[in-house]
């Protein structure tokens, strides 16, 4: 059984918010994106349906990756306790990333202001999937705050819940499974079939963690500035307007509590794909709601890795 540590989830998120994600620093998600680039080519010739070979591409980068976690740990647990706890810390750290969501958020609005539309489009693409070529400033920094909404899911919540049920193996098998998502799980011609399992996997793996999401996203809604029950009632009544079965729920949370209309039509691979929009009685998104929601996503990303954190502790006494 892997080890897993209370104290890991406090020292990877301390870790998360000073040093954020260091580009020259080896990142084992990076590694994770050659590793589906490079093997992808492979189970795309084997003389099966692309649904199969795409399915059996997932299984095994996901089992893999699973493996080298649990190898990894086994392995530096044996040199000492000291050194297993270390790189346990390193690891959920490269698996998290509220500290590089926030900035990357404030980046879009010190862009906007500083240096104008075109850069902060190009500062937004940097994080979002959608065509910002054509995007107005409004455009923009909805696009900014919705990532930082939806990303408090699976760069934040979703790996700390995998950490604590089956440690870090089972925390760097969610971002690979996050990570496949993000580069073949696309309803186009080339990965409507190949990346069906990556898609539908990514969703299985999400539906609690986005469920649960609104809890922490309430909570601290409630602290800064009263605004609860909005989240609630607008993850309830609105959730459920989104393509991703999971997505529309810290959306709507985000939206109730910030009083801001989110999704909407945009473009994505040059195609317009119109979504209804989530805070429908609300109004734009201003830079003003951009940096609340930077404050929204650090509480809610605090009082979660508490609360698991104590979890851990609770099944140790």
């Amino acid at each position: 059984m892997q080890n897993v540590s209370w104290l890991v989830i406090p020292a990877a998120f301390l870790l998360d918010l000073l040093l954020t994600d260091p580009i020259h620093f080896p990142h084992p998600v990076r590694w994770m994106g050659k590793a589906i680039e490079r093997i992808e080519p492979i189970f795309r010739k084997l003389p099966v349906h692309l649904v199969v070979s795409g399915s059996l591409f997932c299984l095994t980068l996901v089992s893999a990756t699973w493996f080298l976690g649990w190898l990894s740990m086994r392995w530096a647990y044996a040199i000492s306790s000291l050194f297993g706890w270390l790189l346990e810390c390193v690891l959920l750290w490269y698996c998290i990333s509220a500290g590089s969501l926030a900035e990357a958020s404030g980046a879009v609005v010190h862009q906007l202001f500083h240096h104008g539309i075109e850069s902060a489009r190009k500062a937004v693409s940097m994080i979002v999937g959608r065509d910002t070529r054509t995007l107005d400033a409004s455009g923009v920094l909805r696009a900014a705050l919705e990532t930082t909404a939806e990303n408090f899911v699976d760069g934040v919540l979703a790996p700390l819940i995998y950490y604590a049920i089956g440690g870090i193996p089972l925390a760097l098998a969610y971002k690979m499974i996050n990570t496949l998502d993000s580069m073949v799980g696309y309803r186009n011609p080339a990965y409507l079939h190949f990346g069906k399992a990556s898609a539908r996997l990514d969703d299985l793996a999400n539906w609690l963690p986005a469920r649960i999401s609104v809890l922490f996203i309430a909570i601290a809604a409630q602290m800064l500035n009263r605004q609860g029950q909005n989240a609630l009632r607008t993850a309830w009544q609105e959730g459920a307007e989104h393509l991703s079965p999971n997505s529309g729920l810290p959306e709507a949370a985000f939206a109730g509590a910030l009083h801001v209309r989110l999704n909407g039509p945009n473009v994505y691979h040059g195609i317009l794909v119109e979504k209804p929009y989530i805070g429908k009685a609300f109004g734009g998104v201003t830079p003003r709601h951009v940096f609340q929601s930077i404050d929204l996503l650090m509480l809610a990303s605090l009082l979660a890795a508490g609360a698991l954190s104590i979890a851990i502790w609770l099944q140790h006494i």
